[in-house]
């Protein structure tokens, strides 16, 4: 049986911190290891990425692309995966299975812009799906199971 104030940390776990100016015995006394004078030496410097008025390298290298403002991020899920939940009684098949049912049974964290379901994966499930997109292929694979899939435009976020 161990007591409490028996335990101690692995030895080399812990490590005392840097004391900074506490005289020449601890070898960071007199200036704390920051040299003589300068902007450098002093509280309050925030030089990071500036060199000097020269014209930083960041501004230097080109610049390639854009963020387009207007694209939209899906959150995706294979079909296979829903096949699971649905086997696993997560997802009821009997009833249409929304977005808002992926995200209840945890399949999905959050809907972004709405859910787009791909092909991945083997689905046998005869079940009726509606999010907001979907491959080809997932169309193809519900139908041929019986189902069906359909796509629904999102509303007008006002």
């Amino acid at each position: 049986m161990f007591k409490l104030n028996e335990l101690s940390d692995n030895p080399g776990a812990t490590k005392s911190r840097k004391r900074i100016g506490r005289g020449p015995g601890s070898g960071k006394g007199k200036t704390g290891g920051r040299g003589i004078k300068g902007q450098k030496s002093r509280s309050g410097v925030a030089i990071n990425g500036y060199e000097g008025g020269q014209m930083p390298l960041y501004q230097r290298l080109p610049k390639r692309g854009f963020n387009n403002i207007n694209s939209k991020t899906y959150a995706v899920v294979n079909l296979g995966l829903i096949q699971k939940f649905i086997d696993e009684g997560k997802i009821d098949a009997k009833a249409e299975i929304t977005e808002d049912a992926l995200v209840a049974s945890g399949l999905v964290r959050r809907k972004k812009d709405g859910i787009r379901v791909l092909a991945k994966g083997d689905f046998k499930a005869k079940a009726k799906i509606s999010v907001t997109g979907a491959s080809k292929g997932a169309v193809a694979a519900v139908e041929k199971a019986g189902g069906s899939l359909t796509v629904t435009t999102p509303a007008a976020a006002e």
